[in-house]
């Protein structure tokens, strides 16, 4: 019974890191970037730095524009130890959706 309860612990907890996505936000500008990820936490980016974090695939990630939300990207495992300048990420955006 505890093997079986161990090989059972084990599998779940690899599956758990198979999903996680380890990343580095960047902000490479000079103003502070709220962002919104929903029942994961809301990051404050400070200016010109950098935060490590591991998402799992599919987790959805938002700015704020004129006190509304927008898409800003989904993570997916091409993400996989990037560097994510998220900055460029929502000027981009923003671009695309015409803000």
């Amino acid at each position: 019974m505890k093997k079986l309860l161990l090989t059972t612990a084990l599998v779940l907890g690899l599956a758990f890191m198979l999903e996680a996505v380890p990343m580095t936000l960047r902000n490479g500008s000079m103003k502070s970037i709220p962002l919104i990820i929903p029942g994961y936490m809301n990051p404050n980016l400070s200016p010109k730095s950098n935060s490590g974090v591991d998402m799992k695939v599919g987790q959805k990630v938002y700015f704020k524009h004129k006190k509304k939300r927008y898409l800003l990207f989904v993570v997916s495992e091409e993400q996989e130890n990037k560097v994510l300048k998220v900055d460029d990420l929502i000027r981009e955006r923003k671009k695309e959706l015409g803000l």
